[in-house]
């Protein structure tokens, strides 16, 4: 078993993966329900379709990505032929989160086998359904010493964190990806960090208010709100609130009904933990829709809030659930006030047919990606970039760049022996006016 060298085999292996994986696409969902009660359309959508869809195109790729590319050689060299090689890291770690807990587990997985490493995969201790399920795709496609399973809770990852790896990608809150950045550091351990944050929507007097309501309720509501990427704030024009807001919750009465409670296409809060964290952040706040709770199903209805205050414990740090905050601005002097308060967030949002206006804010702040117009869905083209920057994470993957991420890029010059120019040999004595001109040149 050459899964190191041997393209053939890891590409063979994917294959089997893909099989297994659509052969229990109804295990999958039906673990993800038991979870945390996540719709079937949502699982299909944002978890299994994902990872097969990743699957094919790696299949399909991976002889080209792993091929060593010739590059331009410097004329300093001349001759020289020059090319970059991919090679595993090799022992690979990848801890999963708890939101996504099947797509977030299997695509880093993927990427990883792909470029030939070793790894070992913790899925979330808080999703057991879902990490039974992974584990058994995993012993019936992998040989144990290729990919290996750990379950388990926090002792479990901090044991393997511990461990000497050659590299680890983590998803997760940013508190628990500076424990793992610093376990890391100790090895000098390459990471990947996927991380969150506040992630601002902003939306101006050109917007068709309507339809930016119908795509905000779905890219904020989808998954209960838990999405890393989504909105975690509003910042309307302070003449547009009173429509928008009228026109969110008609939207969200819509999706769900007017008993939401009992509408099957909406997902419950992951534990009690989170549950609590939730409730006790509408506390004292001007609820403008929803409200609702109920501990023992672990429900909370999308719940829209009226400007709450900057020091509130809403507006603190990251939501990671079903309520949205609503604030105006009247120029772009308060739109700074805001999002300067908070670290660069993962994704960006504008709602705006002034051109002039979007791109000011893109240039203006610093985020991983996002969207002009929608909400969440950068996220599902594998061309682009996924990732953070500053607290909301190190690194980038989806597609090509996956296979990249989990690859050490080595640098080959091929020179040639016809010929050897004896410029840069010892001793130097009049040579430094002749290589000054050649590199000024140059």
């Amino acid at each position: 078993m050459d899964y190191k060298n041997n393209i053939g085999y890891r590409k063979e292996t994917l294959k089997k993966l893909l099989y297994n994986i659509q052969k229990s696409e109804d295990l999958i969902v039906k673990a993800l329900y038991d979870d945390f009660k996540k719709p079937e359309f949502e699982a299909v959508l944002t978890e299994t379709n994902y990872v097969i869809s990743e699957l094919k195109d790696v299949i399909k790729n991976i002889n080209k990505w792993a091929k060593p590319k010739r590059v331009l050689p410097s004329i300093l060299n001349f001759p020289s032929s020059d090319y970059i090689y991919k090679e595993p890291y090799g022992d690979v770690l990848i801890i999963a989160p708890w939101n996504y807990p099947f797509q977030l587990a299997l695509c880093p997985l993927v990427a990883a086998v792909a470029a030939g490493n070793r790894v070992v995969l913790k899925p979330s201790e808080l999703t057991p359904h879902t990490s039974a399920v992974i584990a058994k795709i995993i012993e019936k496609t992998f040989h144990v010493n290729h990919v290996e399973v750990f379950e388990g809770g926090i002792e479990v990852s901090n044991k393997l964190l511990a461990q000497r790896w050659d590299y680890i990608f983590f998803t997760g809150s940013v508190a628990v990806g500076k424990i793992v950045a610093k376990a890391a550091a100790e090895n000098l351990t390459p990471v990947t960090l996927e991380l969150g944050g506040k992630n601002p929507c902003v939306i101006d007097e050109t917007a068709n208010l309507k339809l930016a309501a119908k795509r905000i309720v779905w890219g904020k509501f989808i998954n209960a709100g838990q999405t890393c990427i989504a909105p975690d704030y509003i910042l309307i024009q302070k003449n547009m609130k009173v429509n928008f807001i009228s026109y969110l919750i008609e939207e969200i009465i819509k999706a769900y009904g007017k008993k939401i409670d009992k509408s099957p296409d909406f997902a419950r809060i992951i534990n009690t933990k989170n549950w609590y964290r939730l409730t006790n952040m509408i506390q004292n706040e001007h609820i403008l829709f929803g409200g609702e709770s109920d501990a023992n199903k672990l429900y909370i209805a999308p719940t829209l809030l009226e400007e709450p205050d900057l020091d509130s414990p809403v507006m603190a740090e990251e939501i990671f659930g079903p309520i949205l905050p609503i604030l105006v601005y009247e120029n772009e002097n308060d739109i700074e006030k805001v999002i300067s308060r908070y670290e660069k967030p993962l994704s960006f949002y504008i709602f705006s047919e002034n051109n002039s206006f979007t791109q000011k804010l893109i240039s203006k702040y610093s985020f991983g990606g996002g969207c002009i117009n929608d909400s969440v869905i950068h996220f599902s083209n594998n061309r682009l970039p996924f990732g953070g920057v500053g607290h909301s994470g190190i690194g980038a993957y989806h597609g090509k760049r996956s296979f990249d991420t989990f690859s050490h890029h080595k640098a080959i010059v091929k020179k040639g022996n016809w010929l050897d120019l004896p410029m840069r040999y010892a001793p130097y004595k009049n040579k430094l006016v002749s290589i000054k001109r050649i590199l000024d040149w140059l």
